[in-house]
C-alpha cells in the first residue's frame, strides 16, 4: 500500500530496521520496506523507543507510596483549623 505521491526510492527514504517490525506505519515499495513517517527509521531507536511504535506499548511502572498513618492524622489534623 503505498500513498499518492510519495516516492521512496529517490534517496531521501532509508530501510526500516529489525525493531520497526511488526509497526502499522510501514509501507513497502519495490521490495524494500519503509517508514511512511520518518525518512531515516533508525534515527527514531538512537535514544530508545520510537515514539509512532505501533507495535509495542510502554511499560509503566506504578510506585506503592507507603503512609505513615500517624503522621496523616497530624496532617489531617492541621488542615481542619
Amino acid at each position: 500500500m503505498q500513498q499518492a505521491g510519495v516516492n521512496y526510492s529517490d534517496g531521501r527514504f532509508q530501510p526500516v530496521i529489525e525493531k520497526c517490525t511488526g509497526c502499522e506505519r510501514i509501507t513497502e515499495s519495490n521490495g524494500t520496506k519503509y517508514c511512511q513517517t520518518y525518512l531515516n527509521p533508525e534515527a527514531k531507536w538512537r535514544l530508545g523507543m520510537c515514539n509512532f511504535a505501533s507495535h509495542i506499548k510502554p511499560e509503566i511502572t506504578v510506585a506503592k507510596i507507603r503512609v505513615n498513618p500517624l503522621k496523616a492524622a497530624k496532617r489531617a489534623s492541621k488542615s481542619k483549623k
